[in-house]
């Protein structure tokens, strides 16, 4: 029987040790995460444009990607492996920084549109589907349209840093229940969190 999760999941974010640290890169810092809770091992896949790796989740088989990509092409990578493997858009769950969640937050969502994220947007242009998962990890917004560009291509604060990675292992404990399918089950445990008093902590 297949899947009726998650069956792929991809992080956002973009290459190279000049980004590795930014707020944009947060998809990113949540695989660091999920290779080492797993023991993962990936390996470059050209064909793809992309990382891989593959594991079991809840008793299903998961491929996890890291997209060679810069962000504003990730849907490249996505399509591809979702075309070569016949995973559809609802099987898919994308990890990615989010301008309207302060850090310390995370937000499963299905489906919607792409906030302004370049990332979303060349994936739903890809994919030609709104039908994917999001999990969406707060980073805080700078203010004003006009900063978006260098607070999400700038480092966090240490403390903000820290309320992420927190997020990520949230996020990861309820992972198994996201890849079986039940994502009411995990959003009860991500969305009815004290965030409010984690994300104030350090202030």
């Amino acid at each position: 029987m297949g899947n009726p999760g998650v069956v792929l999941i991809a992080g956002l974010g973009n290459p190279g040790d000049h980004y590795a640290k930014t707020r944009h890169n947060a998809g990113f810092w949540f695989m660091e995460h999920l290779k080492r809770k797993f023991d993962l091992h990936f390996s470059v896949e050209r064909k793809f444009t992309a990382e891989t790796a593959q594991f079991r989740c809840a008793g299903h088989p998961v491929r996890a990607a890291l997209p060679h990509t810069f962000m504003n092409s990730s849907g490249q990578s996505i399509a591809a492996l979702a075309s070569y493997y016949r995973i559809e858009p609802a099987n898919i769950l994308v990890v990615h920084d989010e301008l309207d969640l302060p850090p310390g937050c995370v937000r499963l969502k299905t489906g919607g549109g792409h906030g302004g994220h370049n990332g979303l947007r060349d994936i739903l242009r890809r994919l030609d589907s709104r039908d994917f998962l999001r999990l969406r990890l707060g980073i805080g917004h700078p203010g004003t349209g006009k900063d978006v560009t260098g607070h999400v291509l700038t480092r966090p604060k240490a403390d903000e840093r820290a309320r992420i990675e927190a997020a990520i292992d949230r996020s990861i404990e309820v992972l198994p229940r996201v890849v079986a399918g039940e994502y009411a089950r995990a959003m009860s445990v991500l969305h009815h969190r004290p965030e409010r008093q984690e994300a104030e902590n350090g202030n």
